[in-house]
């Protein structure tokens, strides 16, 4: 599978993601229209599929501008965000799939941001719209930190370890420097860090990244770590209640 990476608005990102046997593609949240419909065009391929990650705009808002342009497209979106997004003709639920040409994605319901929040996994990669980011994950606007905890960890972070992560904003450089805050002797976290912000200054994404790198520091991933539980002074084991700390400490961060 190709996947072309397209930056929009300030830092989103949508992706389309290219069957290489039929040249079929899925559009993954497109925020805009106009950079994905010139994606399309350069790459010449033909979109069978819109995946939504979420209900947010910033994530949906292309999709009539790609149906005008496009004609009639499969949208596609969680039963309970569905609600909350014009245009969607299809809604799904756990571990129901889409096919694209030869490709098969697998939805995977992962509430916490939003409540009907799904990633998209197929082809060895994952779209996770704003669950998790490289090196974070999002803020919890409707969900629980139990819901989050289970998503990122049993969920997400369960995938194989070289399973390619495209996450929803070019946040990672950020994310790690605050995780340095949390568990600055970690020498992956150093590493990852460093290579994030190489990215930024030779104007690179950071994405994809790998759900092993993740697992090694992505602080919301390491809550069960006894750095990070020391850091925010939550000892005993109890994950949920040291992600919603780091939730909380990453909210007020101004580094």
């Amino acid at each position: 599978m190709r996947v072309e990476i397209v930056p929009c608005l300030r830092d989103n990102y949508a992706y389309v993601a290219v069957c290489p046997e039929t040249g079929l593609a899925a559009v993954v949240d497109p925020s805009e229209a106009t950079p994905v419909l010139d994606a399309i065009a350069r790459l010449g391929v033909r979109v069978a599929t819109v995946l939504l990650t979420h209900h947010h705009p910033d994530h949906t808002g292309g999709v009539a501008g790609l149906v005008a342009a496009l004609g009639a497209i499969e949208v596609v979106a969680h039963e309970v965000d569905a609600q909350h997004i014009e245009g969607v003709t299809r809604t799904v639920a756990e571990g129901d799939t889409v096919t694209v040409g030869a490709l098969t994605f697998r939805a995977l319901h992962v509430p916490g941001h939003t409540l009907g929040a799904v990633a998209w996994f197929g082809a060895g990669a994952v779209f996770t719209g704003d669950t998790m980011f490289l090196g974070g994950c999002g803020r919890l606007f409707e969900g629980t930190p139990a819901m989050m905890h289970r998503s990122l960890n049993a969920v997400l972070g369960a995938l194989p370890g070289d399973t390619r992560v495209y996450c929803g904003h070019e946040y990672t450089a950020a994310n790690l420097r605050f995780a340095r805050t949390l568990d600055g002797d970690n020498p992956a976290l150093r590493e990852a860090l460093a290579d994030a912000e190489r990215a930024g200054a030779e104007g690179r994404a950071t994405v994809p990244g790998s759900i092993d790198v993740e697992r090694a520091t992505n602080p919301y991933l390491r809550c069960g770590v006894e750095a990070v539980q020391r850091a925010v002074g939550l000892g005993g084991g109890d994950e949920v209640a040291v992600l919603a700390e780091v939730r909380a400490r990453k909210n007020a961060y101004r580094g």
